[in-house]
């Protein structure tokens, strides 16, 4: 009995080792799954195309899917005369036939490059004015490849921006951003050609805001950012992390030529303005005080014997300009304009460049000491050419 005993303790032993060692074979092999999450006491096992299986998108891919196919490429040609020296066989050919060599180029192609942004689905694109200033051939280079000659349909040189339109329809276009929403510190997406090398994008963060004295600009209100822009940039598009236009890369703070860290871009609301004027006249149409003047500083006040006076110093009046007309002088201290305070140039610059001629403008001010009042009907700014 004992010995019966033993036999069948071995026989449940070596059963027990046997279905170990084949559930482990075939688990190996993947013959059977078990899913220790299930509860539900089935054997199911999960479809290939589980979530798990899955590619998962990081980064700004979808802000870059929807930006890219409104930004292009702009290539320009400027026809001078040939510089190429003449040859041996030319100048025989020349003193001989009192013509040039038909060989020799008379003229040769100097070429630029630059990038721009499709502002409407009719063919309406916007860059900056100096990508196509004074060019003979501007052509548009779509994102799919095509490419069409450009009209130039007018430039703003004060904002440093252009409107171009191509022979295309059913274009794409981007969203523009709410600037209200706009803060220091927002990633942003600079999508242009530098270098000619194709469509490129680069990534920073929002570095500051209304930027003023940073070029030659009247008008400047730049977007600083520290996103890689280089020649080549200038015209295409800053977006945010939503695939919205905020700005027109424009400008780069460099003492080589190229990035270093510090770009500007035009924001879109004022570029728009422009672009909209431009489509509609050919040039931006503002108003004109016909003065100019510099911001009041701290010796300016020393030297007028004034306390603390914000406003800006009367330098120069146009004879016979709006300006004059009102009765302003030389020495004068504009201090509002319509009962808003000038602090700086730009607060007057602007103000008077959003009012239309025609329109009456209340100007307050300090004229040796004492306060005065008066009224001025604004003209239409000359148009500025470089």
């Amino acid at each position: 009995m004992q010995k019966q005993n033993h036999s069948f303790v071995y026989f449940l032993a070596w059963l027990i080792i046997g279905t170990f060692l084949g559930l482990s074979i075939l688990l190996y092999r993947g013959d059977i799954s078990i899913d220790i999450n299930q509860t539900d006491g089935s054997n199911k096992t999960p479809p290939a195309d589980a979530d798990s299986t899955q590619d998962i998108h990081t980064g700004f891919a979808d802000a870059v899917m929807k930006a890219v196919p409104a930004v292009v490429s702009i290539q320009t040609i400027v026809w001078k005369e040939s510089d190429v020296p003449a040859n041996t066989e030319e100048e025989i050919t020349k003193s001989f036939l009192g013509k040039d060599s038909p060989h020799r180029p008379k003229r040769q192609a100097e070429k630029g490059a630059g990038s721009g942004v499709i502002i409407r689905s009719t063919g309406y694109v916007l860059t900056n004015y100096h990508v196509v200033a004074n060019r003979d051939e501007i052509s548009v280079r779509l994102h799919d490849g095509r490419l069409a000659e450009a009209e130039l349909i007018g430039s703003d040189p004060e904002t440093d921006l252009a409107v171009l339109k191509v022979n295309q329809e059913n274009l794409p276009t981007l969203t523009p951003a709410d600037m209200k929403k706009l803060h220091v510190g927002d990633i942003v997406l600079a999508i242009g050609d530098p270098f000619s090398i194709g469509q490129t994008v680069t990534q920073g963060i929002i570095s500051a805001t209304g930027r003023t004295s940073v070029t030659q600009n009247t008008y400047e209100n730049f977007i600083q950012t520290d996103a890689a822009i280089n020649p080549g940039n200038s015209g295409g598009a800053l977006v945010n992390t939503a695939g919205e236009i905020v700005g027109i890369n424009s400008n780069i703070y460099s003492n080589t030529g190229n990035f270093q860290g510090i770009s500007f871009a035009i924001p879109i609301d004022l570029a728009n303005q422009v672009a909209e004027q431009i489509i509609q006249n050919g040039y931006v149409i503002r108003g004109w005080l016909g003065v100019e003047g510099q911001e009041v500083t701290a010796q300016i006040l020393r030297s007028l014997e004034l306390d603390q006076v914000h406003g800006i110093l009367i330098t120069d009046i146009d004879k016979n300009g709006p300006g004059d007309l009102a009765g302003l002088k030389n020495g004068d201290i504009i201090t509002s304009i319509n009962q808003k305070k000038i602090i700086d140039t730009n607060d007057i610059l602007n103000l008077i460049a959003a009012g239309r001629p025609g329109d009456e403008f209340l100007v307050e001010g300090i004229r040796q000491r004492q306060s005065f009042t008066t009224k001025a009907i604004l003209g239409q700014r000359p148009l500025m050419s470089r």
